[in-house]
């Protein structure tokens, strides 16, 4: 139940993103808010997580082979053509791949973590579950809004968001039947992929594509987004 609560924001953003006609600025402006939430989930749901459970080494490790699963992923996207820039047909179609791409890689470990915690916590982390919510929103409303931008059907992007949403509630799953009773390294690890996941996919895609459609006051609503999460994390506490 909190695996489809907290993941369901991904399908609303896309449905937002598929009906509402937003304008770029807007797209970046909601990019800026989601990579706020993103920074405050990875410093202190993730990464200060993930090295209290598994110390320094899986922090180390799960922070890199994050970082690179998503390098590696985001380089596949662009060789299939999914960030021709250049075509007005095609515009942001590749920001959509990026973003759609680091919404798999950091879901599925952020979803197992929630699982996680109802098994070695006995009660759901409300302040993950907000942060997920909240930063799933403005990534899925950008890349599908800027893949219908590029062409694809409304019902091809709703699918792709479903699947996507769907997979991350299975990893929830996962999370609470068959790692509850992980070692704490394995979790830490777990947990710091998620972070390498989430820091390599705002440096590559959501940053320069907010900061481009949104402009200067991408830093401000950024601040706020960050504020906003943190708010909720410490209310929770």
């Amino acid at each position: 139940m909190w695996g489809v609560v907290a993941n369901s924001s991904l399908l609303l953003g896309a449905v937002i993103g598929v009906r509402a006609p937003l304008s770029q600025r807007t797209i970046g402006l909601c990019l800026a808010l989601g990579a706020g939430a993103l920074i405050s989930a990875l410093s202190f749901e993730l990464a200060e997580d993930a090295l209290e459970r598994g110390g320094v080494g899986a922090l180390a490790v799960g922070l890199a082979v994050g970082a690179l699963g998503f390098f590696a992923g985001n380089a596949v996207v662009e060789r299939r053509g999914a960030r021709a820039r250049m075509s007005p047909d095609h515009e942001g179609s590749g920001a959509a791949g990026g973003l759609a791409l680091g919404a798999l890689l950091d879901g599925i470990p952020e979803s197992a973590a929630l699982g996680m915690t109802l098994v070695t916590g006995g009660e759901v982390g409300l302040a993950l579950v907000a942060a997920i919510f909240l930063s799933n929103i403005p990534e899925s409303l950008a890349s599908a809004a800027n893949m219908r931008m590029g062409g694809s059907s409304a019902r091809h992007v709703l699918l792709l968001w479903l699947a996507i949403a769907s997979v991350c509630v299975v990893a929830c799953l996962l999370g609470y039947a068959v790692l509850g009773n992980a070692s704490e390294s394995l979790s830490g690890g777990i947990l710091a992929f998620a972070a390498g996941a989430v820091l390599a996919m705002l440096s590559e895609t959501m940053f320069p594509e907010a900061y481009e459609h949104g402009g200067q006051a991408v830093g401000l609503v950024t601040v706020f987004g960050f504020a906003l999460a943190l708010l909720i994390s410490e209310t929770q506490a």
